[in-house]
Order: C-alpha cells, then sequence, then structure tokens
C-alpha cells in the first residue's frame, strides 16, 4: 500500500477557488445568486408539506416561506463567520424534521380545535415551543466540546460511507420526483450536464467559463420558461392532479398570496407552548441533524480545499447550529436548521468553493424574505427541476464521500467489511422504516408513547445516523490497534486539533481577532 502520511490535502483537481480566496464581485454576485435559487428547492417543498397537514392556508404558506429563508440567511451569515466558517449554506427545509412534525401535528389535543386557522396557529406554537427546547441538545454538546470530543472515534474509513450516505440516503428527491414530471425533468438533467461538463471549457466571454461556473443560472430559466409554455398551451388540462401539481407552472399560489412586504419578528405566531413529549421527539431530529450536517461538512471541506474540520472547529459550528435551530423556534419556520447538502454538491459542480460567495448568498435569502412577492417568483419554480439538480449534486457530495477511502487500505478485507456493511444498512434500514409511513401510522415503532415512536423511527430513517452508528461501532471494536495504518489514521490524526496542522489556523481562525478571547482547546 502507499504511504498515506504524504498523500497532499489539495488532491481534488480543477478546483479553482478555495476557502479563502474569492472569485472578482461580478462573478462572486451570480454564483451566490446561484446558490440561493438552489436551496428554494427544499425550503419550499417540505414546508409546504407541513402547512397543508397543519391545515394552513395558502397565505401561511408563504408566511411561513419567507420567514423560512429569512433565518436560513441568518444562519448562514452566522455560521461562515464564526461557526466552521466552510462555504456552507444553512438552510431550512430539513426531512429531518418530519417525524416528530407529524406526532405534534396528529396531537389529540391540536386535533380537537375545529377551526382550520386556529389549529394551525396553536399547532405553529407548539413546534416553536418543541424547536427551542430542542435546540439546547446542539447547544450543549457544541459548546461544551462533547461532539468534538466524540469526533476523535471517526476515521476515514468511517467517515468515508457517512458521507456518502449525505449524498445517497436522499436519492427519493432525485429522479423518483423528476419522473412525476419527465418532459421537464429529463431536459433540466440533460442541459445541465451538457453546459457543465461537455461544455465547460467553450467560453464565449472573456476568459470566464461561463457553462462551468453558471449551469443553474442558466439551465433553470429555459427549463421554466419551456414549463410556463407547456402550461399555457394546455398540455396537461386532462392529466392527473399529481402530474398537474409537478408540471404546471401555475399550482404553487405563491405569487398571488406573498405580501408585497414583510419583516419576519420573533413570536410572530404568538407565544409558544412547551411539551415534554414534543420536546422530546423534536431532539431526535436535531441529533439527526447534527449527525448529517458533521457529514455534509466533511464534504464542505475537501470542496474548498480545506483540511478536515478539527474536533474545536466541528463542536463550534454544531453550536452555532443550535443557536440557529433555536432561532427557528423564535421565529417560527416549521423546521429545524441543517447544512444544505445541495449547495455543499454546487461547490464541486461550479469548482469554486468560496466563503464571500455564500455570504453574499445569504443577503439574497434575507432580502428576498423580505420583498415578498420577487422572492415568491422564484420559489415557484416546479419542483421536477430541482430534482434533476439533485440527481447530479447528491450523486456528488456522495462521490466525496467516497474519496476518503483513498487515505484506507482497500487490500485490507476488514475495511471492506465495514464499508459495504455501513453502506448497505445506512441504506436499507431507512427503508425499512419508511416502508411504515403511512397517513395512519407513522413509522415503524408503534407503542402507546407518542413521542417515543417519533424518536426512534427519526434516528434510524436517516441514512447518515444509522451509518455514523454503525461505521464508529464497527470501525472502533474490530481490530483496532493493528489497523490504524490500514483505517488512514496517520493521516487523520494530524486534523483532530486546531494546530495539529499549520493550515487550520488559515482556513478556521475567527474573523476580527475573536481567536483572542476565544482560544482553540
Amino acid at each position: 500500500m502507499a504511504d498515506i502520511t504524504h498523500f497532499p490535502m489539495e488532491q481534488l483537481q480543477d478546483l479553482e477557488c478555495c476557502l479563502d480566496s474569492n472569485p472578482p464581485w461580478a462573478e462572486a454576485i451570480l454564483l451566490a445568486f446561484q446558490n440561493y435559487i438552489l436551496m428554494l428547492g427544499t425550503s419550499v417543498m417540505i414546508p409546504s408539506w407541513i402547512v397543508h397537514a397543519m391545515g394552513g392556508s395558502d397565505g401561511d404558506k408563504a408566511r411561513v416561506i419567507q420567514t423560512l429563508l429569512f433565518v436560513a440567511g441568518i444562519n448562514t451569515l452566522l455560521q461562515t463567520l464564526f461557526g466552521t466558517r466552510l462555504p456552507t449554506v444553512v438552510g431550512g427545509g430539513s426531512s429531518a424534521y418530519i417525524y416528530p412534525i407529524a406526532y405534534i401535528i396528529t396531537d389529540s389535543s391540536l386535533q380537537q380545535i375545529s377551526d382550520p386557522h386556529e389549529r394551525f396557529i396553536q399547532t405553529m406554537r407548539a413546534i416553536q415551543g418543541a424547536l427551542i427546547v430542542a435546540s439546547s441538545i446542539q447547544i450543549i454538546l457544541g459548546y461544551s466540546q462533547v461532539w468534538g470530543l466524540f469526533s476523535r472515534f471517526f476515521s476515514p474509513l468511517g467517515m468515508a460511507p457517512v458521507v456518502g450516505l449525505v449524498g445517497l440516503g436522499l436519492f427519493q428527491r432525485g429522479f423518483p420526483v423528476l419522473g412525476d414530471c419527465v418532459e421537464i425533468g429529463i431536459p433540466m438533467l440533460l442541459l445541465v450536464i451538457g453546459l457543465s461538463q461537455y461544455l465547460k471549457h467553450v467560453r464565449p466571454f472573456r476568459d470566464v467559463p461561463i457553462f462551468e461556473r453558471f449551469p443553474v443560472l442558466i439551465c433553470v430559466p429555459i427549463v421554466w420558461i419551456y414549463a410556463v409554455i407547456l402550461t399555457a398551451s394546455g398540455a396537461y388540462r386532462h392529466k392527473p392532479d399529481t402530474t398537474q401539481n409537478s408540471c404546471r407552472t401555475d399550482r404553487a399560489n405563491l405569487i398571488s398570496t406573498a405580501p408585497w412586504f414583510m419583516f419576519p419578528y420573533p413570536f410572530q405566531w404568538g407565544p409558544p407552548t412547551f411539551s415534554a413529549g414534543h420536546s422530546f421527539a423534536m431532539m431526535s431530529a436535531v441529533i439527526v441533524s447534527m449527525v448529517e450536517s458533521t457529514g455534509a461538512y466533511m464534504a464542505a471541506s475537501r470542496l474548498a480545499i480545506a483540511t478536515p474540520p478539527p474536533a474545536y472547529v466541528l463542536s463550534r459550528g454544531i453550536g452555532w447550529q443550535g443557536i440557529g435551530v433555536l432561532l427557528d423556534g423564535v421565529y417560527g419556520s416549521v423546521t429545524g436548521s441543517t447544512v444544505s447538502v445541495e449547495n455543499v454538491g454546487l461547490l464541486g459542480l461550479t469548482r469554486v468553493g468560496s466563503r464571500r460567495v455564500v455570504q453574499i448568498s445569504s443577503g439574497f435569502m434575507i432580502f428576498f424574505s423580505i420583498l415578498g412577492k420577487f422572492g415568491a417568483v422564484f420559489a415557484s419554480i416546479p419542483f421536477p427541476i430541482f430534482a434533476a439538480l439533485y440527481c447530479i449534486l447528491f450523486g456528488l457530495v456522495a462521490s466525496i464521500g467516497i474519496s476518503f477511502l483513498q487515505f484506507t487500505n482497500l487490500n485490507c478485507m476488514r475495511n471492506l467489511i465495514i464499508i459495504g456493511l455501513t453502506l448497505f444498512l445506512g441504506i436499507s434500514v431507512p427503508q425499512f422504516f419508511d416502508q411504515y409511513w403511512t397517513s395512519s401510522r407513522h413509522g415503524l415503532v408503534h407503542t402507546n408513547a407518542g413521542w417515543f415512536n417519533a424518536f426512534l423511527n427519526t434516528l434510524f430513517s436517516s441514512p447518515p445516523t444509522v451509518g455514523l452508528i454503525v461505521a464508529v461501532l464497527l470501525d472502533n471494536t474490530l481490530e483496532v490497534e493493528r489497523s490504524k495504518k490500514d483505517r488512514g489514521m496517520p493521516w487523520w490524526v494530524k486534523f483532530r486539533t486546531f494546530k495539529g496542522d499549520n493550515r487550520n489556523e488559515e482556513f478556521y481562525t475567527l474573523p476580527f481577532n475573536l481567536n483572542r478571547l476565544f482560544p482553540p482547546t
């Protein structure tokens, strides 16, 4: 086996802009707007489903989405300034929160409310209270450095399948959703691949590879206009409702119901209500979000040509993510925050991993959340268009995870067993749990304690969480001392501490000389 201690960190080729370098301002603004457009997909889809299940109106849906985007902008800015400082978008709309929120929605005390709008308001207050309490998990584990201490059990061998599952675990948002409207999904998929891969060296304007840098900005308007033409021509007039909801560009009802101007403010739905059962259920989603975000941070560090985040930086990022979940509860954005996996994939597709770009994109989130009508125009893009992008971006994140295996010995049967078992169970176990998701039974675990059901169903429905449990358990119990080199530890161990590698200070030092006040531990 090659000496893995001498592999360069910058082994990813063709990345032209890393963490601390910045593209020109005009290019940075366009890249930032591209990040904003991409994060709208899940930020609209999941909250829309939740508001509908809560009995909210189209006006409530528009208001919730605006609030979610506003808080996402704040959380992204805080994370890039004071958290991990990686170029990651911290958005709402995480599927990790679906099980606990479904449990809260079906609470008998809330279902007894006959008026739909009043039931929506009371449910929103209950979700707010649960998010506020549950955020303490990430805040405590982050700022106490407990999550950083736990990360000492990580290795390249364990992280490879876990990061891979961060991308592969979202396969249901890819082609299954694209297939709901193949007439716009397939053209979008082919167009993005053609421009970003086959025409990436074509530079019609100066020296900027526009097809490689801006595939989302170019392809989304083209296919969106094509979808508008199909809708206006009556192509879906006699199609089933599922097809019409997926394909038509006039079904979102966001533009007509969104206010021209709305400034989200704390407790806009009223004072939150607190319930021990709701809070315990929501804690499971916060744990899952923490695991998934850890995998996303590892992928983002590779794509930004940075070192893997040291334990102190990882804990700092999780702590600030907990602050973000707290803000979600205070403002009432329906779901908690997590790292946007699709935006991590975009770093690799555009080959630009700049912190400045993501910080500018947070400004777009805040700006368009306040100017509701303008933001609603972009939020009404048919979801199969996003699904086509997810097919590429989630797959890219998965491949970044697999790339960690280059630091391990793939001729070692111990390693192959751990990798195979982690990947297989990470996909198979959540799929088994998801089979039991119905309108009457939310998950496999079905006891009289609803919070307990939601807790376990949430944990074991997350591919990265199942993968982390399996990988950490096996990697730290099977022939540990004899397999240090095979696991990739000689390369990995120097990145555990902040001062273990001189590049850590370059990438992760806090701005404004704050490291003097908060020195790395």
